[in-house]
């Protein structure tokens, strides 16, 4: 950039060919630390993962603890734990063939896609985020989905309370940035309280549940997330059709870029089928930071 370029977003010039390419803001004399994913590539992907993440390749909308396919505006299909658009398609994974690379590797990118068209490293047993630059654990039994913006994990498809020709899931945990949520906060509690709400309404809203009567709110506090301080905020909830459920949100600062904070949605069913919030934990102590990503790893834990 030269003095006479007027300030605005531009690609970053700093850019490691990790994860999809961001934008830095040009103060119209120098480089600023403020970071940003593409407008325009958040709209082209329209996804939804988990509790209502609009960032990825496929469209996923929270059910319960999980996710349901709604589809994909491109026109290509990806894989997804979550339901099928319609009864005579089944569940699909983002990272299966075809899709964003899954917990056990992806498909090769490929020649003359954009860095943000990538697909995401992964690594065995993790389903990883390369935008946030964390990886998830995959618990044994779950299905894992990678993706270049967002990632989860989920567990249990049974047919959804408010409309059996879709498929919910009995427990979900997923990660976007902040951004992709339009979660304004610049610090990690400030985060997880302004965006709980939400997650509980995509979680168990009115289409699906019936909505949701009343809330409890069982823990919140900070927590140490792939090295980083965060902090989480959980309710519990009460519908008017089906199962309760348990809703987290948890934020923390990206290990790999500092000045962006990462959102991780989880909704659990409270029903004998569905896993312990045991479980839940040790997802959140699991999350580490992406190999590859370029700074140190570590494993979150509660502080």
């Amino acid at each position: 950039m030269t003095q006479t370029t007027p300030p605005g977003w531009h690609p970053d010039p700093g850019h490691s060919g990790i994860g999809p390419l961001q934008e830095r803001w040009w103060d119209g004399s120098r480089w600023t630390d403020q970071l940003r994913i593409p407008p325009a590539t958040v709209r082209r992907r329209r996804i939804r993962i988990g509790a209502g993440i609009a960032v990825g390749i496929v469209v996923l909308a929270a059910v319960g603890g999980g996710a349901y396919l709604l589809g994909d505006s491109s026109g290509d299909r990806t894989d997804s734990s979550a339901a099928a658009p319609a009864p005579s398609e089944s569940p699909r994974l983002p990272g299966a063939p075809g899709g964003e690379g899954g917990q056990n590797g992806g498909q090769d990118g490929g020649e003359g896609q954009s860095p943000d068209q990538q697909m995401p490293q992964t690594e065995e047993g993790y389903a990883t985020d390369a935008a946030s630059g964390i990886s998830i654990p995959v618990p044994d039994g779950w299905k894992g989905q990678s993706g270049a913006i967002g990632a989860g994990v989920t567990t249990g498809e049974y047919a959804c309370p408010g409309d059996d020709a879709q498929t919910c899931v009995r427990g979900g945990v997923f990660s976007a940035p902040a951004q992709a949520l339009k979660v304004e906060a610049t610090t990690a509690k400030a985060a997880a309280e302004a965006d709980i709400k939400a997650n509980a309404e995509e979680s168990y809203g009115e289409k699906i549940y019936g909505g949701i009567t009343s809330h409890e709110e069982l823990k919140s506090g900070a927590v140490t997330v792939a090295g980083q301080k965060g902090y989480l905020v959980r309710w519990k909830v009460v519908t008017k059709n089906g199962d309760d459920g348990y809703v987290e949100s948890l934020a923390f600062p990206s290990p790999n870029v500092k000045s962006m904070l990462v959102v991780v949605r989880s909704g659990f069913d409270i029903n004998a089928e569905a896993p312990k919030l045991s479980v839940l934990d040790d997802i959140t102590k699991g999350i580490k930071e992406a190999e590859g990503s370029g700074s140190a790893s570590g494993s979150g834990e509660t502080a």
